[in-house]
């Protein structure tokens, strides 16, 4: 199967460097000409994924036309925020060539002002295009070494293709599942963004073990309830793009949203860690959006609320938390997922 993966960030080429492990058809699609040129000269992307040496079996190339002309599967490997502007570019270059792709999102988080899943941008975007989001707790340099990890493909079960997909994008070192709850696998990629740079705001104030914990705790029903009321299904957030990403994403070292709320919770500036940032934390706009959503629906969502506070209103993280911790005292409730997630 032909593989297109559009961006060359880290996660863009490390995915790249799976599927020609696996044995697949992959073009790795830069936006940068130069970054193209500059891939392709030194057979490694040194700007966002250094020590990886790109195999043969990976072609790069800044040619949008050429690289989509021979394309079963396009996965955009973009912000979330610049998925728009990338869909439309794709829509031009396969617009008169007859040929319909699959089209996948890595990207995790909701656009701005139009609070739209990424599914939904691609959907408006690429009429009648199958469209799909493949998520989960994946960190690039680990999957460009080709540790152990696993992720969802989650699209319309009408679509047609997804085993196929699954198939090939599957291998040794990293097992895909399929769900068809498009909604709560994209929710469940943005929010944990939110409740990861909580979870560094935690690390920043130097709360300690237990608080990181119970916030974890809480963020994860908060993480159902929000979805829920989405219109996304409740079970999904115990999946691999709920509760596996919510784990990854706050507790590791690499995390970009973990580290950027620990950056806050040192006090810093948002706009001055973001000023001085190559890669996009998307944790930071989809709070924001979230928010807005959230007060339109009338969801209860305490930590979010917080989040939204500090980041775009000023407060102080240390009064966040005690805002929180003053809240009503009242009996713990969490919604219980199905026997069947168990199974392995």
């Amino acid at each position: 199967m032909n593989f297109c993966v559009v961006g060359a960030g880290a996660w863009g080429t490390a995915f790249s460097l799976h599927l020609a492990r696996g044995g697949q058809g992959v073009t790795l699609l830069p936006r940068r000409a130069e970054h193209a040129a500059a891939i392709d000269a030194a057979r490694e992307n040194a700007e966002y994924l250094p020590g990886f040496p790109l195999p043969a079996a990976v072609a790069v190339t800044a040619g949008m036309g050429a690289a989509l002309a021979r394309t079963d599967v396009i996965l955009i490997a973009c912000p979330s925020q610049s998925l728009r502007e990338t869909a439309g570019r794709i829509r031009q270059a396969i617009g008169s060539s007859g040929r319909s792709p699959f089209v996948i999102s890595l990207a995790k988080g909701l656009e701005i002002g139009t609070h739209l899943r990424p599914s939904q941008v691609l959907t408006a975007i690429l009429p009648g295009v199958r469209v799909g989001t493949l998520t989960g707790p994946t960190n690039a340099a680990e999957v460009a070494r080709g540790l152990p990890a696993a992720m969802v493909l989650a699209a319309d079960p009408e679509a047609g293709g997804i085993a196929d997909i699954q198939a090939a994008a599957s291998g040794a070192t990293l097992r895909i599942y399929t769900g068809d709850d498009l909604a709560g696998v994209e929710f469940g990629g943005a929010l944990k963004n939110i409740y990861a740079i909580a979870a560094g705001c935690c690390d920043g104030l130097r709360l300690g073990d237990n608080a990181k914990a119970a916030l974890l705790t809480r963020a994860l029903p908060e993480m159902v309830r929000v979805g829920s009321a989405l219109g996304a299904r409740p079970e999904t957030f115990y999946g691999l793009s709920g509760f596996g990403d919510l784990v990854a994403t706050c507790y590791a070292g690499w995390s970009r949203n973990r580290e950027f709320g620990q950056l806050i919770g040192q006090g810093r500036p948002a706009a001055d860690i973001l000023a001085n940032r190559r890669t996009v934390v998307e944790g930071y706009l989809t709070t924001e959006s979230f928010a807005g959503l959230c007060v339109e629906r009338r969801i209860d969502a305490p930590i979010l609320r917080e989040m939204q506070a500090i980041l775009f209103a000023g407060r102080r993280p240390a009064e966040a938390l005690a805002a929180l911790m003053a809240r009503g005292l009242k009996q713990e409730t969490a919604p219980l997922p199905p026997p069947s997630l168990v199974s392995l």
